[in-house]
């Protein structure tokens, strides 16, 4: 099985996936695994890569019935490796595949706190995630109707499962997302 790199990873989402914000998404997710894969001492290519496709299905197959299983059948079909395949599906709680490896259990923990700490910098004043803190990450979990369709319980689920506390890990998060700033629209309106 060839290695497969970011660029193999960055043409399969772009090939299934043309919605700017599920790629923001997943530049996001890219960038939180790649700054945990440092924290951990781990793979930061492999934990990237995964993270940049976790989602790459989405757009064309949005419905439990389908996603991540027929992304799932593509990877299998495309010889990526099976640390990846595993890792993807067990970013999906209702597939019901077990987050053994740590790469799966941070996948988890990072994927739906990437797009809220996001959306978090998108209310604040200066759209920065440079002025976010995990205090107004934090106070904005309590608003129910703030990013509604973020898991607030996959967000728990994901730091036990880590064993991290809360406050270091949204901060880990916030650190990595700053470092696509860019990427991510989120360098925040000019003084």
């Amino acid at each position: 099985m060839a290695q497969k790199t970011r660029e193999d990873a960055w043409k399969l989402l772009n090939e299934y996936t043309q919605d700017a914000s599920l790629i923001k998404h997943a530049l996001a997710v890219e960038a939180a695994m790649r700054g945990y894969a440092k924290f951990y001492n781990e793979d930061e290519e492999l934990w990237a890569t995964t993270g940049l496709i976790h989602d790459f299905d989405y757009e064309r197959f949005p419905s439990m019935e389908e996603h991540p299983y027929k992304g799932n059948e593509i990877l299998k079909e495309q010889d990526w490796p099976e640390e990846i395949i595993t890792a993807v599906m067990g970013h999906a709680d209702y597939t019901g595949v077990a987050r053994e490896s740590l790469m799966s259990k941070v996948l988890f923990a990072v994927d739906e706190l990437a797009g809220f700490v996001m959306s978090v910098a998108l209310v604040r004043p200066s759209k920065s995630i440079h002025d976010v803190k995990p205090k107004s990450v934090k106070k904005k979990f309590k608003t129910k109707a703030f990013s509604r369709a973020v898991s607030r319980e996959d967000i728990q689920t994901g730091i036990e499962e880590l064993s991290v506390d809360e406050t270091e890990h949204i901060q880990q998060v916030i650190d990595s997302l700053r470092t696509v700033a860019k990427e991510l629209d989120l360098e925040g309106n000019p003084e």
